[in-house]
C-alpha cells in the first residue's frame, strides 16, 4: 500500500468512526420519530458516505452492508416500505458490523462479510435482491449546471455519485462518460460543477477551510513544552521577591501573562466535547434495555462540554458500565413500574457541566433505587467487611460498599452483568484521572452517579503543605477547607482520633504519623479537610504554602508501586513535591500500613 493511499485510509477510519458514533445516536432519534424526514435523510446520507469512502478503497464487505442499509432507507424516504420494528433491528445489528469491520481494518484484518440474514432482514422492504446500476448520465447534473439553486444535501451526494462514482457495488465498476462535444450541452464538466457547488455551499467551503487535522503527537508535544514554561515561570515568581528589582517586576508579570495565554490556548486546542463519548450512548441504551425488556428513554444534557481528549477517551468505559448498570440494576421492568405507579419508560438522564476548573458528569435514573440494607448483607455473605464493622456503617456508607473489588449483586452471570468486576474498576479509573465518584440513591426513587474530574490531566492545581522541609501536593478537588485547631480539641472514638468540626466528627490523620516521622510541639495545628468519596477526613501538616499549579510527573524509582503517592512535580523554589492520593492516604492510615519515611529516603 502506497503512503498516499495508506493516510488517505487512516483518515477514512476517523472519518467513518466519528459518523458511526453520530449514526447510532440519529437511529435512536428516528426510531423514535420515524417521520422526521430531516432525521431520515441524515441517517440515509451517513450510510451513502461511509459507502462512497469504503467503494474508493475495495473494501467491499463495508460497501454491501452500506448499499443495502440506503436501499431500506431509500424505501422508506420514498414511501414505498415504512421503517418498521424489524427494519431498526437490522439496521443496528449494521451498525455494528460496520464498527466489526473498522476495526478489523484498524488492525490489518480483512472484515468478515455481513450475515446473509442481517442482508435478507434488509431487502425484504426494499423489494429487490442486488442494487441497481449506477447510471451513466444523471439529471441532476444538467439541473445543477443549469442554476437550480434547490438542492439538498442528499441531491448534492447524488451529483457527487455521478461526477466520480458512488462507491461501486462488489464486482462492478460504476462509469460516468465523459463530458464529449456530443454530450448535451446542459452537462458541465466536473471541475466546473465541483467549483459551481463550493459556491452554492459557501458554508461547506468555510467549514473546511477552518478545521485542520493535526497528529495528536503534536499536540502533546505542545502540552509538554507549555509544562516546562509554567515551572519557569513559577520559579521566576519565587526568585522575583528576592531581588527586588523593578524591571525584573515588569517583565516576570508580563511572563506571568503571556503563560496563562499561552497555556489556555494550548489546552483549548487538545479540548474535546465530550458529546464525542455521550454519542455512543442513544445506542447502547436502546440495545441493553431490548436486551432486558424494558423502555428506556435517556436524555443527554451537556454534550457540548469540553475536555482535555485524553480524559474523553478515558471517560468512555466507566460511563458505559454506569449506563448499563442504571438501566439493568436501576430501571425496572414495565409491568413493574406500572404497579408502582412510575411510567412504563423509565427514564435515565447523562449529563455533564463545567465548574471551574472541573467537570462534573452525572448518570442518574428513576429506577428502584438502592436498597443500603441489603448492601449491607451482600457485602458480609460474601466476607467482603466482617458483621461487626458493617453494623456501624450509616446508609451512605453502606453504599460506598458497592466499589469494593468482587461485590456483584447478581448470582447469575449474564452479558451484563453478575461477574464482580465492575464498580470497583469505575472507581480505580476514576481515581486514575484525579476524579471522585459518588453514590447518591433514593429507594423507589432512583440512584445518582456523580463524577468529577479536571478539566485537564497535565497540569493540575494543587495545594501545596510542608512537612520539615519536605513539599507535598494535595489536589485541589479534593480540598474542602484549611483549619487551625489546638491539640487538645481532638478527641478519640473508638480509637480513632477525631476532629469534631461543626458537630460533625472527622477522622484526624497525621501526615507525619503517615510518614513514620517524629511528631512536633506545636502549640497550634494546621489540618487539610479532604473528601474521600462520601467521606471525609482531616490531614494534620505542619504548614500550609498555598495553591499552585503544577505539571505532573512520573514518580521517582523509589517510590513507585507504593500507596499513596499519585506523581511528583516541580514547584516554584525548584525543590520536588510529591502528590498524594488522598483515597490511599485514607485507606492505609486507617489501617497503620503507611509506607514509611526509610523506604524512599
Amino acid at each position: 500500500m502506497s503512503a498516499i493511499v495508506s493516510d488517505i485510509c487512516a483518515d477514512f477510519l476517523v472519518e467513518v468512526g466519528e459518523i458511526l458514533e453520530q449514526l447510532g445516536e440519529q437511529m435512536v432519534l428516528l426510531e423514535r420519530m420515524p417521520h422526521d424526514r430531516e432525521c431520515l435523510n441524515a441517517v440515509f446520507r451517513g450510510f451513502h458516505t461511509i459507502k462512497g469512502g469504503a467503494g474508493f478503497l475495495d473494501f467491499t464487505t463495508m460497501v454491501t452492508i452500506c448499499h443495502a442499509v440506503e436501499d431500506r432507507f431509500d424505501a422508506a424516504r420514498t414511501g414505498t416500505a415504512p421503517l418498521d420494528e424489524h427494519a431498526f433491528d437490522a439496521a443496528q445489528q449494521s451498525l455494528d458490523l460496520l464498527i466489526d469491520m473498522l476495526h478489523c481494518i484498524s488492525d490489518g484484518l480483512p472484515p468478515q462479510p455481513p450475515p446473509a440474514a442481517v442482508l435478507a432482514a434488509l431487502r425484504s422492504g426494499t423489494g429487490s435482491t442486488t442494487p441497481p446500476p449506477a447510471a451513466t448520465l444523471d439529471p441532476a447534473i444538467a439541473a445543477f449546471a443549469a442554476g437550480d439553486d434547490d438542492i439538498d444535501d442528499i441531491d448534492f451526494e447524488a451529483l457527487l455519485d455521478s461526477l466520480h462514482g458512488a462507491g461501486g457495488i462488489p464486482g462492478e465498476t460504476p462509469s460516468v462518460a465523459p463530458p464529449t462535444a456530443t454530450a448535451p450541452a446542459a452537462i458541465a464538466p466536473a471541475d466546473e460543477v465541483a467549483a459551481t457547488a463550493a459556491s452554492k455551499s459557501p458554508a461547506l467551503a468555510e467549514a473546511a477551510e477552518a478545521t485542520v487535522r493535526v497528529d495528536v503527537r503534536r499536540l502533546d508535544a505542545l502540552v509538554n513544552l507549555v509544562g516546562e514554561l509554567v515551572l519557569a515561570r513559577n520559579r521566576m515568581k519565587t526568585i522575583r521577591p528576592r531581588l527586588r528589582d523593578d524591571d525584573l517586576d515588569r517583565a516576570v508579570a508580563a511572563l506571568d501573562v503571556a503563560t496563562s495565554r499561552l497555556q489556555s490556548a494550548v489546552m483549548s486546542a487538545r479540548m474535546q466535547p465530550v458529546g464525542r463519548v455521550f454519542a455512543r450512548f442513544p445506542k447502547l441504551a436502546r440495545d441493553v434495555a431490548r436486551q432486558l425488556q424494558k423502555k428506556v428513554d435517556l436524555e443527554v444534557v451537556g454534550a457540548d462540554t469540553e475536555l482535555d481528549r485524553n480524559l474523553v477517551e478515558a471517560l468512555a468505559d466507566p460511563l458505559v458500565h454506569l449506563v448499563r448498570n442504571a438501566i439493568d440494576h436501576g430501571i425496572e421492568l414495565p409491568e413493574v413500574r406500572r404497579r408502582a405507579g412510575k411510567p412504563e419508560s423509565g427514564r435515565v438522564r447523562l449529563s455533564a457541566q463545567q465548574e471551574g476548573d472541573h467537570v462534573a458528569i452525572e448518570v442518574r435514573d428513576d429506577g428502584a433505587g438502592i436498597d443500603h440494607e441489603a448492601i449491607r448483607g451482600i457485602a458480609i455473605a460474601k466476607g467482603l467487611i466482617d458483621a461487626e464493622a458493617a453494623a456501624r456503617l450509616s446508609a451512605d456508607e453502606c453504599l460506598q460498599l458497592l466499589f469494593l473489588p468482587g461485590f456483584s449483586t447478581r448470582d447469575q452471570v449474564s452479558d451484563l452483568s453478575g461477574r464482580g468486576v465492575g464498580m470497583d474498576v469505575v472507581q480505580s479509573r476514576i481515581r486514575e484521572l484525579s476524579g471522585v465518584v459518588q453514590i447518591h440513591s433514593e429507594p423507589g426513587a432512583g440512584s445518582r452517579f456523580a463524577i468529577r474530574v479536571p478539566l485537564t490531566l497535565a497540569i493540575l492545581p494543587t495545594l501545596l503543605v510542608e512537612i520539615d522541609d519536605d513539599v507535598y501536593a494535595l489536589p485541589m478537588v479534593r480540598v474542602v477547607e484549611v483549619l487551625a485547631y489546638e491539640p487538645g480539641d481532638a478527641l478519640w472514638i473508638d480509637g480513632q482520633q477525631v476532629l469534631d468540626l461543626r458537630q460533625q466528627p472527622l477522622p484526624l490523620l497525621g501526615l507525619r504519623d503517615w510518614l513514620g516521622l517524629e511528631p512536633t510541639s506545636l502549640p497550634v495545628s494546621t489540618a487539610v479537610v479532604l473528601q474521600s468519596g462520601e467521606s471525609r477526613f482531616c490531614l494534620t501538616v505542619d504548614c500550609v504554602r498555598g495553591r499552585e499549579e503544577v505539571v505532573i510527573k512520573a514518580l521517582p524509582p523509589t517510590l513507585r508501586g507504593l500507596p499513596g503517592y499519585a506523581g511528583a512535580s516541580l514547584v516554584g523554589d525548584g525543590r520536588m513535591a510529591l502528590i498524594l492520593d488522598v483515597d490511599a492516604l485514607l485507606q492505609t492510615g486507617l489501617r497503620g500500613s503507611a509506607p514509611r519515611a526509610s523506604a524512599f529516603k
